[in-house]
């Protein structure tokens, strides 16, 4: 089972996860053009060097610009989360950031399903 996840990278994800959530809620630098986005989950790689980061963007008019935002200052995440977690990890691990879709997804599903006309079985 080589795709199960250590104790070690379920501990490093949810570190990751908690202070990217704190510098995306904190966001003095305007990463985010004032919009919410939400940390969803995150998966670090076996040797921790590379963090995979999953956003939902429930709330935000232009997924697509603010997405385009992060990647842009991706670097300057990475500075800030090193300066939060720099003294409990050896190194900053790389950061892959990913549109979670799966809220979005039900949330389409459910539209789909309220708007279901399903016509009563017919008694034989």
């Amino acid at each position: 089972m080589q795709d199960m996840e250590s104790q070690r990278q379920k501990k490093f994800s949810r570190l990751i996860l908690k202070e990217i959530s704190d510098i995306f809620q904190v966001d003095k630098k305007g990463i985010l053009g004032g919009q919410l986005v939400t940390v969803m989950d995150v998966k670090a790689s076996p040797d921790l060097s590379v963090a995979k980061i999953y956003l939902s963007f429930m709330m935000v008019k232009d997924r697509e610009q603010i997405f385009n935002m992060i990647n842009e200052r991706k670097s300057e995440i990475r500075n800030m989360l090193g300066q939060r977690i720099g003294k409990q990890v050896r190194k900053v691990p790389e950061l892959i950031f990913y549109i979670d879709e799966v809220e979005e997804n039900a949330a389409r599903l459910e539209d789909i399903l309220k708007n279901l006309h399903i016509p009563p079985a017919k008694e034989n």
